[in-house]
C-alpha cells in the first residue's frame, strides 16, 4: 500500500465534495447543502492563496483531506487560523486526520502563524479526541448556537499555540509564498507517519 500526504490540486475537487457529501447530513458541519466540484474548486484557490491545504492518498486514490484557514477577517487576527479535517467513511477512526493536522501545524507555524483553533460540533466523540490528542486545549463551549436536523446544536472551541507569543510578531506569510521545498519535505514527512497511523 502507498500512503501520500499532498498539496491539494484543484482536479482533486470532484473527490473532496465526495468525501464532504455525507457530513451534510449529519451534524459535523453546521453547512446544509453539498458544495458542489465547481465550489469546491473555487475554495481551494481561496484558501490556498494564504493557507495550506492537503489531501491524504491510500494507493492514488484521495481518502482525505484538510486545510487551515482564516479565523475571523479583521487584521488583528491575522496570526490566527482555523483547521477542519474529513476523511472518507471507512478511513475514520484510523488516525489518518491526526496525521494530517500535524502536516498542517508544521506549514503554519513555518508561515509565522501562533494560534489555530479547532471548531467542532458537539457532542462528537471522535473529532473530540482528535484535537486532544494532536495537543489541543478545550476551551469552551457556545450551547445551542446551530439549529440542524431537527435539533440545537453546541459548538465546541479548541485551541493550539503553534509558535511563542513575542512583541511585534512579524505578519505570516501566505502560503503560496512558503518555500516549495519546505511543503515537499513536510509532506514526504508525515506521507511516512500516515503509513504507521
Amino acid at each position: 500500500m502507498t500512503c501520500t500526504i499532498r498539496p491539494v490540486r484543484e482536479t482533486d475537487a470532484p473527490y473532496l465534495a465526495a468525501i464532504y457529501a455525507p457530513y451534510i447530513d449529519t451534524p459535523i458541519t453546521f453547512e446544509t447543502t453539498a458544495p458542489d466540484a465547481a465550489e469546491m474548486c473555487s475554495r481551494i484557490r481561496r484558501v490556498t492563496a494564504t493557507h495550506p491545504w492537503l489531501v491524504c492518498e491510500k494507493d492514488g486514490a484521495v481518502v482525505g483531506y484538510a486545510y487551515a484557514h482564516k479565523y475571523r477577517t479583521r487584521a488583528a487576527f491575522d496570526w490566527t487560523s482555523e483547521l477542519s479535517v474529513y476523511m472518507a467513511q471507512d478511513e475514520r477512526g484510523r488516525g489518518l486526520g491526526r496525521v494530517l493536522y500535524g502536516a498542517l501545524l508544521e506549514l503554519l507555524k513555518r508561515q509565522g502563524f501562533t494560534k489555530a483553533y479547532g471548531l467542532v460540533s458537539t457532542p462528537n466523540a471522535p473529532s473530540e479526541r482528535l484535537h486532544l490528542s494532536c495537543g489541543f486545549k478545550e476551551l469552551y463551549t457556545l450551547t445551542n448556537c446551530g439549529w440542524k436536523l431537527g435539533e440545537w446544536r453546541n459548538l465546541t472551541y479548541f485551541e493550539y499555540d503553534i509558535a511563542p507569543f513575542v512583541p511585534n510578531p512579524p505578519h505570516p506569510i501566505n502560503y503560496d509564498q512558503l518555500e516549495p521545498d519546505f511543503i515537499d519535505k513536510v509532506c514526504e514527512d508525515y506521507s511516512r507517519k500516515i503509513c504507521e497511523a
